[in-house]
């Protein structure tokens, strides 16, 4: 297992992480996603409610490539509640149609506007 102690990038990525109970890597900023995925899930936060971070990795290509070696995910968007890795938009979307993501959301003690 690689370790990802020490890595200035998978320090900031922790930090985030565990500074904000809701954190979503994204290609744009909240206001202006650059993507559709990261768009999707934009709306469906803001569907329910929940307040979140956004972090947009378009301009720093180190945090971009960060990300996905941090969480051993492939692409951008992704949401991290709690600190735990969540998913992309696929995951991301299917959990909110289930009714899975607002579960997690109160399990977590995330407030949510329902």
């Amino acid at each position: 297992m690689t370790t990802t102690m020490g890595n200035p990038v998978f320090d900031r990525i922790r930090q985030e992480i565990t500074d904000n109970e809701v954190v979503l890597f994204m290609k744009g900023t909240p206001v202006f996603p650059q993507c559709g995925f990261s768009a999707t899930i934009v709306q469906v936060l803001s569907h329910l409610g929940v307040k979140f971070k956004g972090i947009d990795v378009l301009n720093e290509p180190g945090l971009r490539e960060g990300v996905k070696g941090f969480s051993n995910w492939p692409t951008v968007p992704q949401l991290y509640v709690k600190g735990e890795f969540v998913g992309g938009c696929d995951i991301v979307r299917e959990m909110f149609e289930t009714g899975e993501l607002k579960e997690l959301f109160d399990s977590q003690g995330v407030a949510v506007a329902e």
